[in-house]
């Protein structure tokens, strides 16, 4: 009879120690499973630019770090608390499930935002070169109608007159000079008013000029003329003469004179001086 009971208690013993080591193993099943969990959170707040959400994940993973410090000092002989740690941890993925559903929502939004992002900026980049084009175009456009629209003179000569009108080729005869010349046909030039200058360039490349205030606009630059004259232009083809009146002293020599009109260079001559 004694033999019976001693027997039955060490049974017991050896059955209660059976099942506090598989409790054991229980537990560190239930705490690898936490720290997974734990490690998912981890894991998805690096991955998400959302402050907000990144939030809500750190406060979940702090409820998982708690029950994790509570399993480590639970005792294996506490099958109803280990229990309830394990329905903890079934909830505790529930609601990492439904985080990570919102993740990959948020992640196929701002794929999608990321897609018409580059379409946007390749149709602006596409714009932009067209406007570029355009506007290339239009400079080009411009020049060309500016270089359409220029006045041309040609036929240019240089005559000595004496003072009752006689053509001389001696400086010391010449009351003036005579500088003649054709404005030509340009339909596409602005018609009206034009003032035309010339410049009469000497051998020693001074301009002849009657007045340091006789200025005009060439190239952003303020320079002197010798002489200018106010015309009506039509567009028409136009005779025009502009005199010289000599007061110097002239010396021999290759001289030159120029010719401007609406700020552009429209004509050149030399001509050749003798004593």
């Amino acid at each position: 009879m004694v033999a019976s009971a001693v027997y039955y208690i060490f049974q017991q013993k050896a059955e209660f120690t059976d099942l506090v080591e598989q409790s054991e193993l229980y537990k560190e099943e239930l705490a690898d499973e936490y720290n997974d969990l734990s490690i998912q959170y981890e894991g998805y707040k690096l991955q998400i630019n959302n402050d907000s959400l990144v939030a809500q994940l750190e406060t979940e993973q702090l409820k998982v770090q708690r029950l994790q410090d509570e399993l480590r000092t639970v005792k294996a002989t506490d099958a109803k608390r280990i229990n309830e740690l394990k329905k903890e941890l079934e909830t505790l993925r529930k609601i990492m499930r439904g985080y990570v559903a919102q993740i990959d929502s948020l992640d196929r939004l701002n794929k999608q935002l990321t897609k018409e992002n580059r379409q946007v900026s390749a149709k602006y980049q596409e714009a932009s070169q067209t406007v570029s084009q355009l506007t290339q175009e239009k400079e080009q456009l411009i020049e060309t109608v500016q270089i359409a629209s220029k006045l041309d003179a040609s036929n240019i000569s240089v005559t000595g007159l004496t003072n009752k009108n006689k053509a001389t080729d001696k400086i010391k005869k010449m009351d003036k000079l005579e500088i003649r010349f054709t404005i030509h046909k340009n339909i596409t030039a602005t018609s009206g008013e034009k003032t035309i200058y010339i410049r009469i360039q000497k051998p020693d490349d001074d301009v002849l000029v009657k007045n340091s205030a006789n200025l005009f606009t060439y190239e952003n630059k303020k320079i002197h003329f010798s002489e200018k004259r106010t015309i009506e232009y039509t567009g028409e083809e136009t005779q025009m003469s502009i005199f010289w009146q000599v007061e110097e002293f002239l010396a021999p020599g290759t001289y030159r004179v120029d010719i401007f009109a609406d700020g552009n260079l429209i004509g050149r001559k030399s001509f050749q001086l003798d004593k």
